[in-house]
C-alpha cells in the first residue's frame, strides 16, 4: 500500500506539471504559432515565384480551436517533461543500486540534449522539405494545407530526427552491459550504415534524397562516434581485467620444504 500511495502521489504531481505546461503553452500560443509556421512562411515567396499559391488554412468551424488545443497539449507535454520525468525517476530510483543510479542519471542527462539537438536539426530542414514537396504542385494551382496536417508533418520530422539522435546512447548502453562489443560493431558497420539509410528513406515523410541525407549522415557519424566509445570501453575493460589477474595470488602454491 505504501508503494501504491507513492505511485499515486507521483502520478498526481506529474499530471499537475503537465497541466501547468499546457496552460503556459495556451497563453504563449501566438508565439508558438509564429514559430511553427515560420518554415512555411519562409518558402512561400519562393513557391509563389514558381507560380504556386501555397497557403495554410483552418478548416471547419472548430478547426482553429482544435488546432490550438492540440498544439498546447503537445507543447505543454514537452516543456513540462523535466517535471513529470523527474516524478518517474523519483519513484524508480529507490529500487536501484548505487551503480545503476549513476548510469541512469548519466543516460538521462545525455538523452535529453541529444533528443533536443536531433529535433532542432529536423526543424532546420523543414523549409527544404516543405519547398520540395509543395514544389510538385503544377504551376498555376493552389496548395491549401490544413493546420492539422501541417502540425503532424512538423511533429513527425522532429520526432524522427530526435529519436535518431539517440543512436550513440543505445549503442554505448548495449556495449556497457556487455551485449555487443566494439569488434562486433565494426564487423556490422557496413550493414548498419545501409540500415541507417533505409531507415532514413522510410522514416522521413518526404520523397527527396536531400532530407534523407540530412538524417542519414548525422546518424552515421553518431554511430561511428559510439563505435569509438565502445572500443575505448572494451580496451579499458580488458586492461582492468589484466590488472586484476596480475594481482590475484597463484592457485598453485610452492611445496613446503617440510613436505615429503
Amino acid at each position: 500500500m505504501d508503494h501504491l500511495r507513492e505511485l499515486r502521489s507521483r502520478l498526481l504531481r506529474g499530471l499537475l506539471a503537465i497541466a501547468v505546461g499546457v496552460v503556459v503553452a495556451w497563453i504563449g500560443y501566438p508565439w508558438i504559432l509564429d514559430w511553427l509556421t515560420d518554415p512555411f512562411n519562409r518558402v512561400a515567396p519562393e513557391l509563389e515565384a514558381q507560380g504556386i499559391d501555397a497557403r495554410l488554412i483552418m478548416s471547419g468551424i472548430g478547426g482553429a480551436f482544435q488546432f490550438q488545443l492540440k498544439t498546447s497539449l503537445i507543447v505543454g507535454l514537452v516543456i513540462s517533461s523535466p517535471g513529470w520525468m523527474w516524478q518517474i525517476w523519483a519513484f524508480v530510483l529507490p529500487a536501484m543500486h548505487r551503480n545503476e543510479k549513476r548510469w541512469a542519471a548519466l543516460l538521462t542527462a545525455l538523452g535529453a540534449p541529444l533528443f533536443i539537438g536531433g529535433a532542432a536539426a529536423g526543424y532546420y530542414v523543414l523549409p527544404t522539405a516543405v519547398e520540395l514537396l509543395i514544389g510538385f504542385v503544377p504551376e498555376g494551382w493552389e496548395n491549401l494545407t490544413s493546420g492539422a496536417d501541417y502540425l503532424s508533418f512538423i511533429l513527425r520530422i522532429m520526432l524522427v530526427f530526435g529519436v535518431a539522435a539517440q543512436i550513440p546512447l543505445v549503442v554505448v548502453l548495449l556495449n556497457r552491459i556487455g551485449v555487443v562489443s566494439a569488434r562486433q560493431l565494426a564487423r556490422a558497420r557496413p550493414w548498419t550504415i545501409l540500415g541507417i539509410f533505409i531507415f532514413s528513406a522510410v522514416a522521413t515523410p518526404t520523397v527527396d534524397p536531400l532530407t534523407m541525407l540530412f538524417l542519414a549522415v548525422p546518424m552515421t557519424a553518431l554511430y561511428l562516434v559510439s563505435e569509438l566509445i565502445a572500443r575505448l570501453t572494451d580496451r579499458r575493460r580488458a586492461n582492468t581485467r589484466d590488472e586484476l589477474a596480475d594481482t590475484q595470488p597463484s592457485s598453485i602454491e610452492d611445496p613446503s620444504p617440510l613436505d615429503p
